[in-house]
């Protein structure tokens, strides 16, 4: 536990002197720009290709980049890259690296482009073929100490590969009506489901709020067609869209006895929509990506509900062997509070609550660990920080944060500490669980660069139901052009 105290201090003494420090060179505060919806203000300007005098026409360029570095306490049975047992580990990655380009030349129509990377760490996160320095493969790296020559191919870890996260075409049809097709982000089921990743106000999102992720959908994008606007105070979004097609089937459990679903290849297509409305200000949706937190510059509180369903897209086995077809339907109803409590100190408060009921079919269950670092594992969660993530079943997710009063650090900008807590009852497990995250955001300049601490909790799972609990300590520098 040595490493792990002396990395936390570390992390904690980093955080300290950001706050001294890092903030001395502060950008002016970004406002809301309504009409575009992009951070704006009279120093710091979007990075943006006028194409006509008045501006009207333009291209917008957006990059970001979010790195981690965390102290994970591993699963039990955890092993690390080289063999050995690994109650713990430290890491730093990147979480997301990503440049999204939207022209309009006409209030007609829109094009959006979207490509990046996600994830890289120091064993994954790369593309096979890239020669003994890329360490292309699935097996761990294994270096002669006396020759320093590699004996196995490694594990993906170098040169990541670029892709495509949207790529889609947009046209106005009518002032409370656009439709558009392509690789979109226009997605169904929750606001969170549709959460831009420069706002979040936890340090990221709680996954599940993405349930086909990298499996169905191409990091939470599907081919489709979609219609989108707001009328009066109601905002809209609707999909017809072509599933990733993947997946060999379920199968029928032995030792419990029962069916367990899985996703099978299958050429259905799936529907999607959400509905909100918006008691207060209305949010723009020029761009799908509703905002987690807006610091007090919006008064916000909307309702919403929204649904995907895909026909025939799961199946399991019964004791026979014989397979049953399911469908994926999953629908979830939602709030959003953000408020600025007084003008005076900038406070503001920003609350999200949701909840998910997700059918799968009978028993399906997909643990995810982001970025994890983990082989082995004893327990039902596998191996590192991987924990029960997306399944059949319910589940409840609410956070709040506080923005604090500017005067605390003045010109060095300010503060929001958050928690997030979640409620998850599936059906593959006879237990249900509470789980909690913990942190606080420091803003050097609003969303545009901040550095956030965060800790979570997870539950662990042995024969069905929770055994233990294991944390993880993760420091976060975001910024965003």
């Amino acid at each position: 536990m040595n490493s792990f105290k002396y990395l936390l201090g570390g992390m904690v003494l980093l955080f300290g002197l950001c706050l001294d420090g890092m903030a001395q060179d502060t950008i002016p505060l970004p406002t809301e720009d309504i009409k575009s919806g992009d951070f704006v203000d009279h120093t710091y300007k979007p990075l943006t290709l006028k194409l006509s005098d008045d501006g009207s026409k333009y291209i917008r360029f957006l990059f970001w980049n979010q790195m981690w570095a965390r102290v994970t306490e591993n699963n039990p049975g955890t092993t690390s890259v080289d063999g050995r047992p690994s109650r713990q580990s430290t890491d730093i990655g990147i979480r997301r690296a990503r440049v999204l380009a939207y022209a309009e030349i006409s209030p007609r129509f829109l094009i959006l482009t979207h490509w990046g990377i996600n994830n890289q760490t120091f064993i994954n996160g790369g593309v096979p073929g890239g020669g003994m320095t890329g360490n292309p493969g699935n097996v761990a790296v294994t270096v002669n100490p006396e020759t320093g020559e590699g004996a196995a191919i490694g594990l993906s870890a170098k040169k990541p590969q670029l892709f495509f996260h949207d790529i889609w075409t947009e046209y106005k049809v009518t002032d409370q009506l656009y439709m558009g097709m392509g690789l979109h982000y226009w997605n169904g089921i929750s606001r969170m489901t549709s959460q831009s990743t420069l706002n979040f106000m936890t340090i990221d999102a709680p996954i599940f709020n993405w349930p086909l992720i990298e499996l169905t959908d191409q990091f939470a994008r599907q081919f489709g067609f979609y219609a989108k606007g707001q009328v009066g105070k109601w905002d809209y979004r609707f999909a017809l869209n072509k599933p990733f097609s993947v997946g060999q089937g379920g199968r029928y459990d032995e030792a419990s006895q029962r069916p367990v679903s899985a996703n099978i290849v299958n050429d259905n297509w799936a529907t999607q929509g959400y509905v909100a409305y918006q008691f207060l200000e209305k949010e723009n949706n020029k761009l799908p990506f509703f905002v987690g937190t807006y610091l007090g510059t919006k008064k916000v509180f909307n309702i919403g509900a929204g649904w995907h369903h895909h026909p025939k897209a799961t199946s399991s086995a019964n004791g026979s062997g014989e397979q049953q077809l399911h469908d994926i339907s999953l629908a979830s109803i939602d709030a959003f509070l953000d408020l600025p409590l007084s003008r005076a100190s900038g406070t503001a408060l920003t609350a999200y609550t949701v909840y998910y009921r997700y059918d799968f079919g009978p028993n399906y269950m997909r643990n995810v660990g982001i970025m994890n670092v983990g082989y082995g594992g004893t327990t039902q969660n596998g191996p590192g920080n991987a924990q029960p993530t997306i399944g059949t079943g319910n589940i409840f997710y609410t956070n709040a944060g506080l923005l604090l009063p500017y005067q605390i650090l003045g010109d060095k900008g300010k503060l929001q500490p958050f928690g997030a807590i979640t409620h998850k009852n599936f059906e593959y497990f006879e237990d249900t669980t509470w789980q909690y995250d913990l942190g606080m955001n420091y803003y050097i300049n609003s969303h545009q660069a901040k550095i956030t601490l965060q800790y979570s909790q997870r539950p662990i799972f042995e024969n069905f139901r929770k055994s233990s609990t294991a944390g993880e300590w993760i420091l976060q520098t975001h910024i965003f052009l």
